[in-house]
């Protein structure tokens, strides 16, 4: 390897003074290397003088005003992550109560920043996410008691208006113990049972205009659903499936979602009968919100109550539904030897007349059955919808080489739903599908009921002779 080579061995090789010298240089006008340079001498002095230097930081960075433009945003980032790498790697190896308390302070610099900066991107609110998790490590090589550490989370938790402290509960769940998470579900009781504040009684005009314009008063739905999310992650913490069921009302209950979730919890406590209930009690509101997570969790259910055919059934309805892939495979699975192979040309036939042409071919590609969707779109090609090139334009792309008149209708609906639409922005797109037209047009053996590429090109130039920026981009190839 070249002496040349930036690597740690060919640096060494300078020499300290010469490396002091080049990092004296190129710190010359960038705050940011001043400070991490400033940081790496201070760990060198120990992990005192370190914390003091990241407790500066931390400080500075609470009291700051000025907005972060996007071209900041990334030194942020950088400074950010690089107290995270103090706290952590340097600090808590040899002081963990202090780095427990940097990092504490560092979570709740997250509403200053986000007030400050601009995180569409999100690598802001990443660092603080990546960084949370590490309390995990830290906190059980401190020795803060249970009812204090109880008495901090509650104080977060209850204003975590950015959701910078996500997940904490269960984070520090091992270190608080059974009698921290005792001690934290009276706090939240407590709160639960603290009446809302009373807003000032205003006319009726008002509240009807309010109304109007959906600024209803959801304080107690809010209220409640905190309360029911923070008992829940209390429950989760201490295994109490029960404590965790127990949140959710009746009503609830009759949710798909929530169904299929508390039914798989109830399977994990051997409750497999108590789940079938469940599952069977659920609102039919004819939506399909919700449907694959209860249709997954009834199969579970089903199975480990050993009732394998009305399992098989159900899998075949999850197919017959909206051609589920997943369940047909398993459906298959449970087959005896050489029935998987009648079932399978059972469910192709079925898959060329299911109601929706762009979902069966999503089924063909992702069953890998390039047969079965050139003979789909061969005879549906009517039904063709070219405004999803998102779909389509795979399509064909997969069906060129042997199925190319397939790929030829595939691109032409594509095309005649641009012009047609007087969609300009894909004149260029359907200009090289036509061209992909024209390029695999010798190797189709016959077009059948279709006009061939000659005849299909000559009437488009009559239907569509005024879209000239179409047949400029047409021409060009």
């Amino acid at each position: 390897m070249s002496k040349k080579t930036l690597n740690k061995a060919n640096l060494a090789d300078l020499g300290a003074d010469r490396l002091a010298n080049l990092l004296i240089e190129v710190s010359q006008g960038s705050a940011d290397i001043k400070r991490r340079l400033r940081l790496e001498l201070s760990h060198n002095l120990g992990a005192t003088e370190l914390a003091h230097e990241v407790r500066k930081r931390l400080a500075s960075l609470r009291k700051s005003k000025s907005f972060v433009s996007w071209r900041k945003r990334k030194a942020l980032v950088k400074d950010l992550d690089t107290q995270v790498v103090m706290i952590v790697d340097k600090i808590a190896p040899d002081d963990p109560i202090t780095a427990f308390d940097l990092l504490w302070q560092f979570i709740e610099l997250a509403p200053s920043i986000y007030q400050r900066a601009d995180d569409r991107r999100g690598d802001i609110g990443e660092v603080f996410r990546s960084a949370i998790v590490h309390f995990a490590d830290i906190a059980p090589c401190t020795d803060v008691d249970a009812e204090t550490l109880a008495d901090r989370v509650w104080r977060v938790v209850s204003d975590n208006g950015y959701g910078e402290w996500d997940g904490i509960i269960s984070i520090l769940a091992p270190t608080l113990g059974e009698a921290g998470l005792s001690y934290l579900k009276a706090h939240v009781e407590r709160f639960a049972d603290t009446p809302l504040f009373e807003p000032e009684v205003e006319h009726e005009a008002i509240l009807f205009l309010r109304e109007l314009r959906g600024e209803a008063d959801h304080s107690a739905e809010r209220k409640q659903r905190f309360v029911q999310q923070c008992l829940q992650e209390i429950a989760t913490a201490s295994g109490d499936t029960d404590a965790y069921i127990g949140q959710y009302s009746s009503e609830d209950l009759r949710n798909k979602v929530v169904a299929a979730e508390v039914a798989m919890l109830l399977l994990k406590d051997s409750k497999a009968e108590d789940a079938l209930v469940l599952l069977s009690n659920v609102a039919d509101d004819g939506s399909s919100f919700g449907q694959e997570q209860w249709d997954d969790a009834y199969i579970s259910t089903l199975t480990v109550l050993g009732r394998h055919n009305s399992a098989q059934a159900h899998r075949w309805l999850c197919f017959e539904n909206r051609l589920s892939v997943d369940h047909l495979r398993a459906f298959l699975k449970g087959l005896p030897d050489f029935e998987d192979v009648e079932a399978e040309d059972r469910a192709r036939a079925y898959a060329l007349t299911y109601p929706d042409v762009l979902r069966a071919l999503h089924f063909c590609l992702k069953w890998s059955d390039l047969s079965t969707a050139a003979q789909l779109v061969n005879v549906r090609a009517d039904e063709l919808d070219g405004d999803h090139y998102e779909l389509l334009t795979p399509a064909a792309d997969a069906l060129r080489e042997r199925h190319p008149l397939a790929a030829t209708l595939l691109w032409r609906a594509m095309i005649d739903f641009a012009l047609i639409e007087g969609r300009a922005s894909r004149y260029g797109h359907a200009a090289c599908h036509l061209n992909d037209c024209d390029a695999v047009a010798p190797e189709v053996d016959t077009f059948d009921a279709f006009p061939s590429h000659d005849r299909y090109v000559d009437e488009m130039r009559v239907r569509h002779e005024r879209k000239s920026s179409f047949w400029a981009k047409f021409d060009a190839h």
